[in-house]
Protein backbone atom coordinates (compact mmCIF):
# COMPACT_ATOMS: atom_id res chain seq x y z
CA UNK A 1 0.00 0.00 0.00
CA UNK A 2 1.46 3.47 -0.72
CA UNK A 3 0.87 4.61 2.75
CA UNK A 4 1.55 8.62 1.70
CA UNK A 5 -1.36 8.67 -0.41
CA UNK A 6 -4.42 11.17 0.95
CA UNK A 7 -7.64 9.21 -0.99
CA UNK A 8 -9.68 12.15 0.40
CA UNK A 9 -7.15 15.06 -1.03
CA UNK A 10 -7.58 15.28 -4.85
CA UNK A 11 -9.80 18.17 -6.27
CA UNK A 12 -13.00 16.68 -8.56
CA UNK A 13 -12.42 19.21 -11.30
CA UNK A 14 -13.83 18.14 -14.36
CA UNK A 15 -12.92 20.93 -16.33
CA UNK A 16 -9.26 20.79 -15.18
CA UNK A 17 -8.95 16.92 -16.23
CA UNK A 18 -10.68 17.67 -19.41
CA UNK A 19 -7.95 20.12 -20.33
CA UNK A 20 -5.73 18.10 -19.26
CA UNK A 21 -6.71 15.24 -21.33
CA UNK A 22 -7.47 17.33 -24.73
CA UNK A 23 -3.75 18.17 -24.25
CA UNK A 24 -2.52 14.82 -25.11
CA UNK A 25 -5.74 13.86 -28.02
CA UNK A 26 -8.59 16.20 -29.47
CA UNK A 27 -10.65 12.16 -30.06
CA UNK A 28 -14.16 12.58 -28.61
CA UNK A 29 -14.75 8.69 -27.68
CA UNK A 30 -18.45 7.25 -28.29
CA UNK A 31 -18.01 3.93 -26.11
CA UNK A 32 -15.53 4.09 -22.34
CA UNK A 33 -14.51 0.40 -21.79
CA UNK A 34 -14.00 0.04 -17.36
CA UNK A 35 -11.75 -3.66 -18.14
CA UNK A 36 -11.43 -6.10 -15.25
CA UNK A 37 -8.53 -8.70 -14.71
CA UNK A 38 -7.50 -10.21 -18.33
CA UNK A 39 -8.46 -7.24 -20.76
CA UNK A 40 -5.37 -5.24 -20.74
CA UNK A 41 -4.13 -6.35 -23.95
CA UNK A 42 -7.37 -5.29 -25.61
CA UNK A 43 -6.51 -1.39 -25.39
CA UNK A 44 -2.81 -2.68 -26.70
CA UNK A 45 -5.00 -3.87 -29.99
CA UNK A 46 -6.71 -0.74 -30.61
CA UNK A 47 -5.70 1.96 -33.21
CA UNK A 48 -4.37 5.11 -33.42
CA UNK A 49 -4.28 4.99 -29.32
CA UNK A 50 -2.64 7.84 -27.28
CA UNK A 51 -2.02 7.17 -23.74
CA UNK A 52 -2.38 9.32 -21.01
CA UNK A 53 -1.05 8.50 -17.41
CA UNK A 54 -3.98 9.01 -14.32
CA UNK A 55 -0.56 11.13 -12.47
CA UNK A 56 -1.30 13.75 -15.27
CA UNK A 57 -5.14 14.56 -14.72
CA UNK A 58 -6.22 16.77 -11.72
CA UNK A 59 -8.55 14.67 -10.16
CA UNK A 60 -8.16 11.28 -11.41
CA UNK A 61 -8.11 8.62 -8.42
CA UNK A 62 -4.66 6.98 -7.89
CA UNK A 63 -4.43 3.11 -7.07
CA UNK A 64 -3.16 2.68 -3.99
CA UNK A 65 -1.83 -0.78 -4.75
CA UNK A 66 2.00 -0.12 -5.81
CA UNK A 67 2.04 -1.43 -9.23
CA UNK A 68 -1.25 -0.79 -10.32
CA UNK A 69 -0.56 3.02 -12.10
CA UNK A 70 -3.90 4.28 -13.85
CA UNK A 71 -4.32 6.01 -16.84
CA UNK A 72 -7.03 6.24 -19.91
CA UNK A 73 -6.45 4.78 -23.41
CA UNK A 74 -7.76 6.38 -26.62
CA UNK A 75 -7.98 5.10 -29.82
CA UNK A 76 -10.28 3.20 -31.99
CA UNK A 77 -11.86 -0.75 -31.71
CA UNK A 78 -14.22 -2.19 -34.26
CA UNK A 79 -14.14 1.30 -36.29
CA UNK A 80 -15.82 3.11 -33.14
CA UNK A 81 -13.99 6.03 -31.14
CA UNK A 82 -13.09 4.54 -27.58
CA UNK A 83 -11.43 5.19 -24.44
CA UNK A 84 -10.46 2.99 -22.16
CA UNK A 85 -10.37 3.29 -18.10
CA UNK A 86 -7.05 1.21 -17.09
CA UNK A 87 -5.94 0.77 -13.53
CA UNK A 88 -9.84 1.10 -11.87
CA UNK A 89 -10.17 1.63 -8.11
CA UNK A 90 -11.99 0.13 -5.27
CA UNK A 91 -14.05 0.89 -2.68
CA UNK A 92 -12.15 -0.92 0.15
CA UNK A 93 -8.82 1.10 -0.87
CA UNK A 94 -10.35 3.79 1.24
CA UNK A 95 -11.75 6.03 -1.84
CA UNK A 96 -15.18 8.05 -1.10
CA UNK A 97 -17.26 6.89 -3.76
CA UNK A 98 -17.60 9.93 -5.63
CA UNK A 99 -13.76 10.12 -5.75
CA UNK A 100 -13.79 5.82 -6.97
CA UNK A 101 -16.25 7.10 -10.02
CA UNK A 102 -14.65 10.60 -10.97
CA UNK A 103 -13.47 8.20 -14.18
CA UNK A 104 -17.20 7.80 -15.54
CA UNK A 105 -17.44 11.86 -15.26
CA UNK A 106 -14.40 12.21 -16.97
CA UNK A 107 -14.75 10.05 -20.14
CA UNK A 108 -18.70 11.01 -20.14
CA UNK A 109 -17.66 14.76 -20.07
CA UNK A 110 -15.18 13.49 -23.01
CA UNK A 111 -18.01 11.98 -24.78
CA UNK A 112 -18.68 9.06 -24.23
CA UNK A 113 -22.58 8.26 -24.21
CA UNK A 114 -22.10 4.66 -23.51
CA UNK A 115 -20.07 2.03 -21.38
CA UNK A 116 -18.94 -1.77 -21.31
CA UNK A 117 -18.11 -2.54 -17.54
CA UNK A 118 -16.33 -5.89 -17.20
CA UNK A 119 -15.05 -7.53 -14.16
CA UNK A 120 -14.32 -10.95 -12.22
CA UNK A 121 -16.77 -12.40 -10.31
CA UNK A 122 -17.62 -15.27 -7.66
CA UNK A 123 -20.67 -17.70 -9.24
CA UNK A 124 -23.40 -18.36 -6.71
CA UNK A 125 -25.49 -19.60 -9.39
CA UNK A 126 -25.31 -23.36 -9.25
CA UNK A 127 -25.60 -23.70 -12.76
CA UNK A 128 -22.50 -21.52 -13.74
CA UNK A 129 -18.94 -22.99 -14.47
CA UNK A 130 -15.59 -21.63 -14.13
CA UNK A 131 -15.35 -19.90 -17.25
CA UNK A 132 -19.65 -19.05 -17.91
CA UNK A 133 -19.49 -15.18 -19.24
CA UNK A 134 -22.66 -13.28 -17.22
CA UNK A 135 -24.10 -10.47 -18.94
CA UNK A 136 -25.43 -8.54 -15.70
CA UNK A 137 -28.90 -7.59 -16.07
CA UNK A 138 -29.37 -5.74 -12.89
CA UNK A 139 -27.21 -5.67 -9.25
CA UNK A 140 -27.38 -6.26 -5.52
CA UNK A 141 -25.92 -2.92 -4.09
CA UNK A 142 -24.48 -4.92 -0.72
CA UNK A 143 -22.16 -1.75 0.34
CA UNK A 144 -24.90 1.03 0.47
CA UNK A 145 -23.14 3.37 -1.23
CA UNK A 146 -23.63 5.91 -3.29
CA UNK A 147 -21.74 7.54 -6.45
CA UNK A 148 -22.34 11.40 -5.03
CA UNK A 149 -22.17 10.94 -1.12
CA UNK A 150 -25.61 12.62 -1.19
CA UNK A 151 -28.02 10.76 1.24
CA UNK A 152 -30.58 11.73 -0.73
CA UNK A 153 -29.27 10.88 -3.34
CA UNK A 154 -28.33 7.41 -2.34
CA UNK A 155 -32.03 6.93 -2.39
CA UNK A 156 -32.68 7.44 -5.88
CA UNK A 157 -32.51 3.91 -7.42
CA UNK A 158 -32.73 3.55 -11.25
CA UNK A 159 -36.39 3.15 -11.86
CA UNK A 160 -35.22 -0.23 -14.15
CA UNK A 161 -32.28 -1.80 -14.76
CA UNK A 162 -28.93 0.21 -14.93
CA UNK A 163 -28.32 -1.74 -17.97
CA UNK A 164 -29.57 -1.00 -20.99
CA UNK A 165 -31.36 -4.30 -21.87
CA UNK A 166 -31.67 -3.73 -25.51
CA UNK A 167 -28.02 -3.36 -25.75
CA UNK A 168 -27.68 -6.61 -23.78
CA UNK A 169 -29.88 -8.24 -25.80
CA UNK A 170 -27.73 -7.76 -29.22
CA UNK A 171 -24.47 -8.85 -27.07
CA UNK A 172 -26.44 -11.90 -25.74
CA UNK A 173 -27.73 -12.78 -29.40
CA UNK A 174 -23.54 -12.41 -30.66
CA UNK A 175 -22.18 -14.23 -28.09
CA UNK A 176 -24.38 -17.12 -28.97
CA UNK A 177 -23.15 -16.62 -32.57
CA UNK A 178 -19.76 -16.87 -31.30
CA UNK A 179 -20.87 -20.26 -29.43
CA UNK A 180 -19.50 -18.65 -26.36
CA UNK A 181 -20.69 -19.70 -22.73
CA UNK A 182 -23.16 -16.56 -21.95
CA UNK A 183 -25.65 -16.37 -19.41
CA UNK A 184 -27.56 -13.16 -17.79
CA UNK A 185 -27.82 -12.91 -14.26
CA UNK A 186 -27.96 -10.56 -10.89
CA UNK A 187 -24.70 -9.61 -9.93
CA UNK A 188 -24.00 -8.62 -5.81
CA UNK A 189 -21.49 -5.90 -5.00
CA UNK A 190 -19.57 -6.35 -1.86
CA UNK A 191 -17.30 -3.66 -0.40
CA UNK A 192 -14.35 -6.35 0.37
CA UNK A 193 -11.22 -6.60 0.47
CA UNK A 194 -12.05 -10.19 2.05
CA UNK A 195 -14.60 -12.53 0.65
CA UNK A 196 -18.07 -13.70 1.88
CA UNK A 197 -18.85 -16.30 4.15
CA UNK A 198 -20.67 -19.57 3.09
CA UNK A 199 -23.30 -18.17 5.11
CA UNK A 200 -23.64 -15.47 3.38
CA UNK A 201 -23.44 -16.56 -0.02
CA UNK A 202 -26.26 -18.82 0.78
CA UNK A 203 -28.16 -15.56 2.07
CA UNK A 204 -27.05 -14.18 -1.51
CA UNK A 205 -28.47 -17.24 -3.86
CA UNK A 206 -31.82 -16.94 -1.70
CA UNK A 207 -32.07 -13.01 -2.63
CA UNK A 208 -31.46 -13.77 -5.85
CA UNK A 209 -27.85 -12.89 -6.64
CA UNK A 210 -25.68 -14.66 -9.46
CA UNK A 211 -22.34 -13.50 -9.08
CA UNK A 212 -20.68 -11.59 -6.67
CA UNK A 213 -17.52 -9.12 -6.92
CA UNK A 214 -15.81 -5.92 -5.68
CA UNK A 215 -16.29 -3.51 -8.09
CA UNK A 216 -18.38 -2.44 -11.50
CA UNK A 217 -21.94 -1.27 -9.41
CA UNK A 218 -20.80 2.29 -8.60
CA UNK A 219 -19.38 2.73 -12.26
CA UNK A 220 -22.81 1.58 -13.50
CA UNK A 221 -25.00 3.90 -10.96
CA UNK A 222 -22.92 6.52 -12.37
CA UNK A 223 -23.21 5.96 -15.90
CA UNK A 224 -26.81 5.75 -15.57
CA UNK A 225 -27.36 9.09 -13.29
CA UNK A 226 -25.56 10.31 -16.51
CA UNK A 227 -27.86 8.71 -18.91
CA UNK A 228 -25.01 6.41 -20.56
CA UNK A 229 -26.23 3.46 -21.84
CA UNK A 230 -24.40 0.42 -20.06
CA UNK A 231 -23.77 -3.12 -20.78
CA UNK A 232 -22.27 -5.22 -18.09
CA UNK A 233 -19.99 -8.81 -18.48
CA UNK A 234 -18.61 -10.59 -15.81
CA UNK A 235 -16.07 -13.32 -15.89
CA UNK A 236 -16.96 -16.66 -13.33
CA UNK A 237 -13.85 -17.75 -12.45
CA UNK A 238 -14.71 -19.65 -9.31
CA UNK A 239 -18.04 -21.27 -7.84
CA UNK A 240 -18.33 -18.79 -4.70
CA UNK A 241 -17.78 -19.92 -0.88
CA UNK A 242 -19.81 -22.85 -0.42
CA UNK A 243 -21.15 -23.27 -3.26
CA UNK A 244 -18.43 -26.11 -4.19
CA UNK A 245 -17.37 -28.14 -1.91
CA UNK A 246 -13.71 -27.92 -3.68
CA UNK A 247 -10.92 -25.75 -2.21
CA UNK A 248 -10.68 -22.46 -3.87
CA UNK A 249 -7.03 -22.26 -5.40
CA UNK A 250 -5.89 -18.77 -6.63
CA UNK A 251 -3.86 -19.98 -9.23
CA UNK A 252 -7.09 -22.04 -10.44
CA UNK A 253 -9.01 -18.67 -10.64
CA UNK A 254 -5.93 -16.97 -12.77
CA UNK A 255 -5.99 -20.45 -14.92
CA UNK A 256 -10.09 -19.71 -15.76
CA UNK A 257 -8.87 -16.06 -16.67
CA UNK A 258 -6.44 -16.61 -18.52
CA UNK A 259 -8.26 -19.66 -20.07
CA UNK A 260 -11.22 -17.47 -21.12
CA UNK A 261 -9.34 -14.39 -21.91
CA UNK A 262 -9.79 -14.38 -25.97
CA UNK A 263 -13.63 -14.72 -25.44
CA UNK A 264 -14.10 -12.54 -23.32
CA UNK A 265 -12.13 -9.97 -25.21
CA UNK A 266 -13.86 -11.07 -28.85
CA UNK A 267 -17.53 -10.88 -27.22
CA UNK A 268 -16.54 -7.09 -25.74
CA UNK A 269 -15.49 -6.22 -29.35
CA UNK A 270 -18.79 -7.68 -30.42
CA UNK A 271 -20.37 -5.45 -27.79
CA UNK A 272 -18.46 -2.27 -28.92
CA UNK A 273 -19.42 -3.04 -32.37
CA UNK A 274 -23.30 -3.71 -32.19
CA UNK A 275 -23.50 -1.11 -29.83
Amino acid sequence: MNSSLDVHSAPDDLDEAVAAVRGHTEQAPEVALILGSGLGALAEAAADTTFVPAADIPGYPESTVEGHEGRLVVGTLEGTSVVFVQGRVHLYEGYPVERLVFPVRLVHALGAEQMVVTNSAGGINRTFRPGTLMLITDHLNLAFASPDGDEKRAAENPPGPCYDPAWTDRAEERALDLGLDVRRGVYAWARGPSYETPAEIRALERLGADAIGMSTVPEAIQAWRLGMAVVGLSTITNPAAGISDEKLDHDDVLAVGERVRDELAELVREIVRVG
